[in-house]
């Protein structure tokens, strides 16, 4: 006789562990570099996500908190991860139409295709052309 197999249930965090998880979010949208480096050193993974699937990288690149955002790259951000939403850090950035957020990111690999929407795609729809000219020569686009 065989006994089913036991599916792992999901960790069950305490109100305070909770409201530190939530308070990791709050640092990636508002650039608190201390709070997210003490907690990246202490081992907590950084490509955390929230119930919405935004990852600490994807909320800091959306606020522009350019700081936070080498940060994370630093520790191993992965730039591919994709919200709920279907964006990714790089269409974050493009989104917002920073410059410097969208360099990081395509230098630590991002691909333009991810998720829904390609980054030169968003450019053109949301008036942020002037993000073209580097999304094109990192990534020659037909059409």
């Amino acid at each position: 006789m065989t006994t089913p197999e036991r599916q792992p249930q999901a960790p069950q965090f305490t109100d305070e562990e909770l409201e530190y998880i939530a308070s990791l979010f709050d640092a990636a949208r508002h650039g608190d570099t201390d709070l997210l480096r003490s907690a990246l050193e202490a081992g907590v993974p950084v490509n955390l996500t929230n119930n919405k699937g935004d990852t600490l990288l994807n909320l800091a690149c959306y606020q522009e908190q350019r700081e936070a955002v080498a940060l994370l790259l630093e520790h191993g951000a992965d730039t591919e991860r994709v919200s709920d939403m279907g964006f990714t850090a790089l269409v974050c950035a493009v989104f917002r139409g920073n410059e410097g957020i969208t360099r990081m990111l395509l230098d630590a690999g991002a691909g333009q295709a991810t998720g829904h929407q390609h980054a030169q795609d968003v450019a053109r729809v949301f008036g942020q052309e002037h993000l073209l000219p580097l999304l094109q020569e990192r990534e020659p686009r037909e059409g």
